[in-house]
């Protein structure tokens, strides 16, 4: 395709133009795609994640509002930390028990210092992989954070503290389901961590902003902290946000996608919590339902699956929680991406996008065994996105 037609990006502008942005307009032309354009689509999913008021007059003091508020979250949880323990290093005799590194207190600072290393190692691990099929994760930004990386800090960094804890990570990758694989065959890491450069100081590349991100929602979510995946559905937030084409939006990428994702993952993080799994928030729950509405749409193939004992959970436990961006390259996820958000019942609509998905590979299905299906589902083969949506569209049209 050459591209939106005109047409098409002047309908957005016109809706966008309005003094109070018309919320039904606005998902009704969202859900088709969203163009790259002029930042539309770093604008319009600010808007649907309920970032942006609808009101204009209210967005410049409340975008300044939440970007000093991510700079305190720096300052508090990440320079602080850092400061107290460079200074540590300098005077040693200044310890007191309260505050030394091997009091057991559970209130110890040095504690919640170790406890939070365990945290940042996974997260460390896991973004480090972003995407290994692009480039994007692992060049420079253009706005390193100056907070962190002014030459004159003596304190320790994200960087310098995963590099300096010694301690071999316990923390097993948190997989839930047994059989559940998080990453999917299309997107194998590299062998080993050395092949990432580490870029010269006064530099980071973006998945390291990625990680502050997710450090900073672990540590103001203690009940979920961070759950591996999180990292696939920061990473088109981020990937989007730092690429608009307006330098002034893309300069507070990582504030604006700090926020977005807090709100998204609102919606979605009983899908991370494992004790909710069977609840009615749960992802069991929304598994089944992916296989009823199977059922209503193509009774057939719902039963073939039934027969051979191919339980959801084998392959929608990754398309639900991962809101599919394990399945495809990342265009097509953004794509995606833009009738998820677009909506009004939030994830409805991903119900249905399973169900298509399915019935689009129906004849495989029908004819194949347990070991076959199992590889077409946990590999999808299809990679046409918009055949996939406009198959989902017709599901849901047809209720």
């Amino acid at each position: 395709a050459s591209g939106p037609a005109p047409r098409r990006i002047a309908d957005f502008q016109e809706v966008l133009g309005e003094p109070t942005v018309a919320l039904a307009k606005l998902r009704d032309l969202c859900f088709s795609g969203i163009p790259f354009d002029g930042g539309l689509r770093c604008l319009c999913w600010k808007i649907l994640l309920n970032y942006l008021p609808l009101e204009k007059a209210l967005w410049s003091s409340l975008l300044k509002k939440q970007r000093d508020l991510y700079s305190q979250f720096l300052k508090e949880m990440i320079i602080q930390p850092g400061i107290a323990k460079a200074n540590l290093g300098v005077s040693r005799e200044d310890v007191t028990l309260e505050d030394h590194p091997l009091n057991p207190s559970p209130d110890s600072r040095w504690n919640t210092y170790f406890k939070d290393n365990e945290v940042l190692l996974q997260i460390d691990k896991d973004v480090r992989r972003l995407y290994p099929d692009m480039a994007f994760f692992q060049r420079p930004t253009d706005y390193p954070c100056l907070l962190i990386l002014d030459p004159q800090n003596e304190f320790e960094t994200l960087r310098k503290r995963v590099e300096q804890t010694t301690l071999k990570s316990q923390t097993v990758a948190r997989n839930r389901s047994g059989v559940t694989n998080v990453s999917s065959p299309l997107k194998t890491p590299p062998n080993s961590l050395s092949e990432y450069e580490v870029l010269p100081n006064g530099c980071e590349a973006h998945w390291e902003v990625v990680e502050r991100i997710l450090f900073i929602y672990a540590k103001l979510n203690p009940g979920i902290a961070y759950v591996q995946g999180m990292n696939e559905i920061v990473g088109p937030l981020y990937y989007t946000f730092a690429t608009d084409p307006n330098s002034e939006w893309k300069e507070h990428a990582e504030a604006d996608t700090f926020f977005c994702f807090t709100n998204l993952m609102a919606e979605i993080r009983d899908n991370f919590i494992k004790s909710l799994d069977d609840s009615q928030c749960g992802i069991t729950y929304k598994m089944e339902k992916v296989y009823s509405t199977l059922k209503e749409k193509d009774v057939e193939l719902y039963l073939k699956l039934q027969e051979q004992n191919i339980k959801p959970q084998f392959f929608a436990f990754r398309w639900l929680t991962l809101l599919l961006s394990q399945e495809f390259l990342l265009p097509d996820v953004i794509r995606i991406w833009d009738s998820l958000f677009a909506d009004d019942k939030r994830f409805d609509f991903l119900l249905l996008v399973c169900c298509a998905m399915l019935t689009l590979i129906r004849d495989q299905l029908l004819e194949g065994d347990f070991t076959l299906n199992m590889r077409l589902l946990q590999d999808y083969p299809i990679s046409d996105v918009h055949l996939i949506l406009k198959k989902a569209k017709e599901l849901q049209d047809s209720k």
